[in-house]
This record gives structure tokens, sequence and C-alpha cells, in this order.
């Protein structure tokens, strides 16, 4: 017999460091609800696991391999989940572009630093997400830093 999907489950909350209040509300369901997946008490839903896995950042055949998920359940599950937000994606794409800032001449540089100072108001107005709106507001401190800094060579 496989592992349980629960302690599975309860595992990768764990390493997100995610109350199970928080991923309830990621996946919109109860806290209650969490609690009784992770517990062994019932098993999740086609959509909930993808969102799991997406959230955990695998494939749902992935997060259920090995478990004691239904195999029925299983064979019905989508071959991929979506693993980023946009807020991480905007952000790994800012941390891209930050690392060729020196190769830049300055005003390519405060250019593109005040591009990324706009997209982030913007995702800062997006961002629903507590975890994502603290990542958001230090990137914009960080942009701020380094447009000063520009500003003064």
């Amino acid at each position: 017999m496989g592992e349980s999907l629960g302690r599975r489950i309860a595992g990768h909350r764990a390493k997100l460091g995610l109350t199970q209040q928080e991923l309830a509300d990621r996946l919109a369901i109860s806290r209650v609800a969490v609690s009784h997946l992770e517990s062994g008490l019932s098993d999740p839903g086609e959509r909930t696991v993808t969102l799991l896995a997406g959230l955990f950042k695998l494939e749902p055949h992935e997060l259920v391999a090995g478990t004691t998920y239904p195999v029925g359940k299983a064979d019905r599950l989508p071959v991929v989940a979506t693993r980023y937000t946009e807020v991480e994606m905007q952000l790994a794409l800012l941390d891209a572009d930050l690392v060729w800032l020196d190769h830049l001449t300055a005003g390519e540089a405060e250019r593109l630093l005040t591009q990324w100072r706009a997209r982030l108001g913007f995702l800062a107005d997006e961002a629903h997400d507590p975890r994502e709106a603290a990542a958001v507001a230090e990137a914009q401190r960080r942009v701020g830093e380094w447009l000063a800094d520009q500003r003064h060579r």
C-alpha cells in the first residue's frame, strides 16, 4: 500500500510554510476540508488535486503517484497543471532583467527600471495573496533603490 495522499499534502504544505487556513484559501475550500484531506478522512477531487499540484510545483500525477489516491480518479487527472502565478512569473522576469543591469547604459537601465516600477505597481494592485503582496512590495523597494542609485551615478 502506498503513502497516504493526505500525509503527502501535509508535508508539501509544511514545506511552503502555509497553515491549513492559508492552503484552504488558495484552494477555495474550508480549513476543515483541508484537515479532512490531510488526515485521510476524505480524498480530494480532481480539481483539488490539480490545484494542489500546481501550488506544490508538481504535475497532478506526480502528486498522487505512489499514494493511496484511487486509480479511477487518478486516470481522470489532467496531464499538466499551472505551476506559477502571474506574480511569481513577473518577479522571476524582474530578477532575470536585474542580472543584466550592469551591462546596460545608465539611460537604458533607468528606462528598464522605470518600466518595472510601473509593472510592479500594477502587480501590487492585483496581488491578493499576502505573501505575494509582500514579495511585490520587496521588489518595489529594490527597484526604487536601484533607480535612486542609477540617478546618482
